[in-house]
């Protein structure tokens, strides 16, 4: 306890205090960046979470045996990041980590929970409707023939990362709202019997609406990555096809290029 005259104040206990760092002091990797990567991890992985405190840029210094800019520049590599913000009279706060996700066949949610961040879904519309003419070129079905139109708010850590649009063919699986809060789309259809295999997948970028960016807490104009996608079983029949949405400081793409032989 720090005392103020006759009033005791408890002193802010850092995050920091449960974790270790390595830190190579002969390698070229310059050390802020070692200690910014180190930090990094500890977000994505949920070590640090949101809300945490850094404590103060003196106290990590004389810990870890380092300069006191050497640290401000960790740490202000990851707030140019949005992982941390400074507020004043409060300190460095974790704010949220950003989801890495592989370029794969794999669910949102799948990933969200391999990767420790706790993925959330709130149904908003999980309806029949026709087919538009995009719609049944995608699924291979009919144009203004019934499909079922899902839409889903995913977030991690209880905050909103993604706005996920599907449309699959009605007569592929029960889609229950309930279970859908709780689970992902692609564990539903493998408990019931399909095997994904492949998919077609498009990416881009764009700014938000003024409804996408209150339905994502994100500000009017915010850049926000897009997916489209249409999935096929191992019989090579389209059985999703997905117009995604994603806050880009939430959110990125991880792939890995290979030269071609």
């Amino acid at each position: 306890m720090a005392r103020t005259g006759d009033h005791a104040r408890p002193v802010p206990v850092s995050a920091l205090d449960s974790l270790d760092f390595a830190l190579d002091r002969a390698s070229p990797v310059p050390l802020y960046y070692q200690l910014a990567r180190q930090l990094e991890a500890a977000i994505e992985h949920g070590a640090l979470a949101p809300g945490n405190l850094l404590g103060n840029e003196i106290d990590l210094s004389v810990r870890l045996g380092l300069s006191r800019p050497t640290v401000r520049q960790a740490i202000q590599s990851l707030v140019d990041k949005g992982l941390l913000v400074r507020r004043r009279g409060v300190g460095t706060q974790v704010v949220h980590s950003q989801v890495k996700r592989p370029l794969e066949l794999s669910s949102l949610y799948d990933d969200l929970e391999s990767a420790g961040q706790g993925p959330t879904t709130r149904v908003l519309r999980n309806e029949v409707v026709p087919a538009t003419a995009d719609v049944a070129a995608a699924l291979d079905v009919a144009e203004g023939s019934e499909v079922t139109l899902l839409e889903r708010l995913r977030c991690a850590h209880g905050q909103p990362v993604a706005f996920l649009c599907n449309h699959l063919p009605t007569i592929l699986l029960e889609l229950d709202t309930e279970r859908l809060e709780s689970t992902g789309l692609y564990r539903m259809m493998r408990s019931a019997g399909i095997t994904l295999h492949s998919a077609r997948q498009t990416i881009g970028a764009r700014c938000a609406s003024a409804e996408e960016a209150t339905r994502l807490d994100e500000k009017e104009g915010a850049a926000l990555l897009t997916m489209q996608r249409t999935a096929y079983d191992d019989t090579g029949r389209p059985v999703e096809y997905g117009t995604h949405i994603y806050r880009a400081s939430r959110y990125a793409f991880d792939f890995q290029l290979l030269v071609r032989p």
